[in-house]
């Protein structure tokens, strides 16, 4: 740690120093101190849970950056090898909360690829659906709490709303209100209740309808405009090298998606009919996040009301396919990746023909995108630390596993 760092306060009785009250630098006499280190966290309002920050602190300047994780560890990796096949996947949805469904995505990819299996078209294109209504679940959350940090409380009634329109038609389906539990190995847990697609076409029509009201509210609001643009700029260069993806790394101009470069589900057919469109912005800024948050709801919003209409043309068909009671995976290794709301997921699942993994391991969004904060802190403010951080987009139990 630094010494070399003066304070503006003299060693008089009374310590004061005129230099000082008029806002010099004083004669030089002053005494030399260290710079402060300050724990943000790991329960603190600015920390999204229990994250921890150690900032080195020159003034209310940050000159270092730590980030201190593993508060919420489970040990999720290790106890996928001494659950089944079917068990697992209710471990994975957990470690993003706000994106379940994509969770269970990637498990369940690595597992039919490993066995071969062939999912009924009316699963895949479920799964499309599903896959997007949980994107903008997340979304909203993030649209409404990160402008709670900046100190402005009403967005976040705004988000709740339209949250809680799409989770009325996620939960009747599955049942549950953030861990569906809906994904099987070979399709889905069973089929629509009657009338469904037209309940989930109506709220993605009210949530569009809805959704300038946030949009109004505070992209065009002159304070959150100063604590956003210019503020936290994430250079393409450290995207690279952090392995940072998703909407973070879309906000700096890099156009990765797997959606569309590696398609997989119902994405290929509705790339080609232009329906998936890949959001970014070149600023690399925390309103540039922000928007482009904003953005990929409106497409997904976009490819919710294409995977309905598809839907609504399918004739009646199984979901899923028949499975033996005891599952057992042949003995091999995959890697299966998704696009998750936070970014790219993937899942190497190594197998030696039992009924549970040798080997699964996550590598998750939120753990790379944090990765990058002791790059990007340096040099900022305390305030502008708390902008960046909630623009960063991440679940504690995405980075701890």
């Amino acid at each position: 740690m630094s010494t070399e760092r003066v304070v503006g306060i003299g060693a008089g009785a009374a310590g004061f120093d005129p230099a000082y009250e008029r806002g010099g630098t004083g004669s030089g006499s002053e005494l030399a101190t260290t710079d402060m280190v300050l724990n943000i966290g790991p329960q603190h309002p600015a920390t999204h849970g229990v994250l921890r920050l150690r900032l080195t602190l020159d003034g209310e300047r940050i000159v270092g950056c730590e980030p201190i994780i593993g508060y919420m560890h489970r040990g999720a990796e290790k106890l996928f090898e001494v659950r089944d096949y079917r068990q697992i996947i209710v471990l994975a949805n957990r470690h993003d909360w706000l994106s379940a469904f994509a969770n269970e995505l990637g498990v369940v990819f690595a597992v039919e690829r490993m066995m071969g299996l062939e999912v009924p078209v009316r699963a895949v294109w479920l799964r499309t659906l599903l896959a997007e209504l949980n994107r903008i679940l997340n979304h909203l959350m993030f649209l409404g709490s990160y402008p709670l940090e900046l100190g402005a409380i009403t967005p976040v009634f705004y988000a709740f709303r339209e949250r809680e329109t799409l989770q009325a038609v996620m939960e009747e389906l599955s049942g549950g209100r953030m861990h569906y539990m809906f994904n099987r190995v070979g399709g889905l847990k069973e089929d629509l209740p009657y009338g469904w697609l037209g309940r989930a076409s109506a709220a993605s029509v009210a949530v569009r309808k809805r959704l300038p009201d946030i949009e109004d509210i505070i992209l065009g609001n002159e304070i959150f405009r100063a604590r956003t643009v210019g503020v936290g700029k994430l250079a393409p260069e450290l995207i690279a090298q952090y392995g940072v993806s998703g909407p973070i790394a879309r906000a700096s101009g890099v156009d990765a998606d797997l959606r569309r470069d590696e398609p997989y589900l119902g994405y290929d057919e509705l790339l080609r009919d232009g329906v998936l469109r890949v959001v970014t912005r070149p600023e690399g800024d925390c309103f540039a996040r922000f928007s482009v948050l904003l953005e990929q709801v409106k497409v997904s919003l976009d490819l919710v009301d294409a995977c309905v209409d598809k839907l609504s043309s399918l004739p009646a068909g199984p979901v899923n396919v028949r499975l033996p009671k005891i599952l057992k995976v042949p003995e091999g290794q995959t890697y299966a990746w998704t696009e998750s709301p936070l970014g790219i997921n993937g899942y190497y699942l190594v197998s030696r023909g039992d009924k549970t993994p040798w080997r699964l391991k996550l590598r998750s969004a939120s753990f790379n995108n944090i990765s990058a904060l002791p790059a990007l802190l340096p040099g900022t403010v305390i305030p502008d630390m708390i902008a960046i951080l909630g623009s960063m987009f991440f679940v504690v139990g995405d980075i701890d596993k």
